[in-house]
Parts: structure tokens; C-alpha cells; sequence
């Protein structure tokens, strides 16, 4: 008696890229208008299931009074490190939508962590210097790319599926980004999107505060650490 023996083999699906181009229309920013600069905007795809929580670390500097990068994306779970590489103290911290943090004060050389466990836009100021701002993207997913100067990305190493397709843009209005979101689908071969123009009519930048909710006091001035010149 000869037995015969059925053998099948599940081959993995292989992942795909996606890429595209984004376009800033509207705009009062002169680095837009003049030099064409689509940089900073952060385009996500979510699956149908929660994927699992990273557990990375990724910078945000401080350096020359400034955070970088500006638009900092991450998956929810992501370690932000917030080194002060400035000859002066700051205090990051956060206390609108999104997760709310407060590093305090802490000096030139030192760093401090903060984890992003949940999805929502984290805006980060430091409490002693007012024009210091910056955006973290935390993200229900690990397939996401933010733009280059010229508008374009590629989000790479895509499994095959459904996807919902989110943008993040600093200076542009909730309800524009609501109608830019939408579902595609991803197989197994590289897929190139049309170009998403995103209008920025209608957006208003809004101050803030310090984290104890009042107007920051005048700043010290800084000229003998950074002379004139350079950047303040």
C-alpha cells in the first residue's frame, strides 16, 4: 500500500510600496508660495485591525532654540527622546489634544523620554521660549511617510490589503483633511496615488499659552550664547 501524502505550502504575500505627491495650495507661508516647499505632511494607512504597540525610540531635538523635526510621525507606542543639545535650560511639554506631558526644567547636555501610547496629535512647546513649537503624529499603524521638500513620499513595505488613507497637514482645517481621507487597496505590486492637493484657505494659526494657562513672560536675553548672527 502506497500512502500519498498532500503537502501545501502558504507562501507569504509580499508587500508593496505606495507613493505619491502632495501639493500645497493657498498658502501665506513664503516658503511655500515662493520655493515650492510641500514638506512636513503626513500620509498614513491604517489597516482594519489595530496593529500590535511599537516599542522604539525615535529623537526630537532641541537645538538653536528650535525643535527638529518639526512634524515628528510615529506608531503608537514609540519612544520620543527630547535631547537639549542648547548651552540653556528647556522645558518641553504638552497640554492640549493628544497626550499631555511635562519634561520641567532640565539643562544643556541631558535628555528626557516621553512614551506615546494612543493615537492623536501631540502639539510640544517649551515653557521658558515661546516660539518653540512642534507637531507629533502618533499613529494606529507602522505604514506611514511624511513628505519631502518637493511634496513627495513613499510609505514602503505595505502588506497587501484594505487600507483607510489619512493625511496630517499643520495649516490646514480638520474638515479639509476629513475629505481627503478615503480607502485604497494594496497588492502586491508598487502602487503610485494620484497627486493629493491640499488647501490651506481657511486655517488660523492660534497662540498659546505657557502650561500654567498664562501669557509667557519676556524672554532672557540669550545673545552671549548665541551671538549675532546666528540663529535665536
Amino acid at each position: 500500500m502506497i500512502c500519498r501524502w498532500l503537502i501545501s505550502f502558504s507562501l507569504p504575500l509580499l508587500a508593496s510600496s505606495v507613493t505619491g505627491r502632495v501639493e500645497l495650495r493657498d498658502s501665506r507661508e513664503a516658503s511655500v508660495r515662493k520655493r515650492l516647499d510641500y514638506s512636513g505632511v503626513v500620509i498614513a494607512l491604517a489597516p482594519p485591525a489595530a496593529t500590535g504597540l511599537a516599542d522604539v525610540h525615535v529623537t526630537m531635538r532641541q537645538k538653536n532654540k528650535t525643535f527638529t523635526p518639526h512634524i515628528l510621525a510615529i506608531a503608537a507606542g514609540t519612544y520620543v527622546d527630547f535631547p537639549n543639545d542648547d548651552p540653556i535650560f528647556h522645558s518641553a511639554f504638552s497640554s492640549y489634544n493628544g497626550q499631555i506631558f511635562d519634561l520641567a526644567l532640565y539643562a544643556p547636555g541631558s535628555t528626557k523620554s516621553v512614551r506615546f501610547s494612543r493615537e492623536g496629535i501631540v502639539r510640544v512647546f517649551c515653557n521658558i521660549h515661546s516660539a518653540m513649537s512642534a507637531v507629533i503624529v502618533v499613529l494606529p499603524t507602522p505604514y506611514f511617510a511624511t513628505t519631502t521638500r518637493d511634496g513627495s513620499f513613499q510609505i514602503p513595505n505595505v502588506p497587501p490589503g484594505e487600507y483607510q488613507l489619512t493625511i496630517f497637514h499643520e495649516r490646514a482645517t480638520e474638515a479639509t483633511l476629513s475629505a481627503l481621507a478615503r480607502r485604497i487597496t494594496v497588492d502586491q505590486t508598487p502602487l503610485a496615488l494620484p497627486t493629493v492637493v491640499i488647501s490651506e484657505a481657511g486655517f488660523l494659526q492660534m497662540p498659546h499659552n505657557n502650561k500654567y494657562g498664562r501669557a509667557y513672560a519676556p524672554e532672557t536675553d540669550d545673545h552671549s550664547v548665541y551671538p549675532t548672527g546666528k540663529k535665536e
